[in-house]
């Protein structure tokens, strides 16, 4: 699938009521604010809590900023449909956990970064989209930008796009449609716990 045609079918995957669009820039940019300060203070914290520490710390805040359910339904794509609802279960708790333990792995330590927000938020579709940025402790800023659309009373953030355009959504459904290709929905199951399994893993003492 091109990529064009995995981020169309995105956009038709995440529409959300019209309305949606016109709320405060404010109520939609609040759950990454939140995100962030989160993710700041376990970086802080990032030796002292280890790598289950990090992840136990972040397990809330991740499961309140991202819409995880929708995100594992789209990321399958259409033969979400076909799968029954066990495994369904099973797929959204191995890629929750396989998200959570991505940020913990990732963030494991701070030098000085800080996390940039602005206050104005883009209308994308029937969604809208947080533009924010890291500062790395050199100064260079890494983009990371946010949709978002309602999921209840709550915004929550159903795609992530790194240096502004690379959806990981549409990463993950290239990535997810060859193992569900090559072994169905337990072999996605199976591979989204070895790569938790692996990120968990403490590192080696020194």
């Amino acid at each position: 699938m091109k990529r064009r045609d995995a981020l169309r079918i995105l956009a038709a995957c995440v529409a959300t009521p019209a309305w949606a669009a016109d709320a405060p820039a404010a109520d939609v940019t609040a759950p990454i604010r939140a995100f962030y300060a989160a993710l700041l203070d376990v970086m802080k914290r990032a030796k002292a809590l280890g790598i289950r520490g990090r992840y136990d710390a972040l397990a809330p805040v991740v499961s309140a900023t991202f819409d995880l359910p929708a995100m594992t339904r789209i990321s399958v794509g259409p033969r979400w449909t076909s799968i029954p609802p066990e495994q369904q279960a099973s797929l959204i708790d191995a890629f929750s956990r396989m998200t959570i333990a991505t940020y913990a792995s990732r963030f494991d330590g701070y030098s000085g970064e800080r996390f940039e927000i602005e206050p104005e938020v883009d209308a994308r579709g029937t969604g809208s989209v947080v533009h924010s940025r890291i500062i790395q402790s050199k100064g260079e800023p890494v983009t990371l930008n946010y949709l978002m659309r309602r999921s209840g009373s709550a915004w929550k953030a159903v795609d992530v796009y790194l240096s502004g355009t690379i959806s990981e959504i549409a990463t993950r459904r290239s990535e997810f449609g060859g193992i569900l290709d090559a072994g169905g929905p337990q072999a996605l199951i199976g591979s989204l716990r070895q790569q938790t399994d692996r990120m968990l893993r403490p590192a080696p003492a020194s």
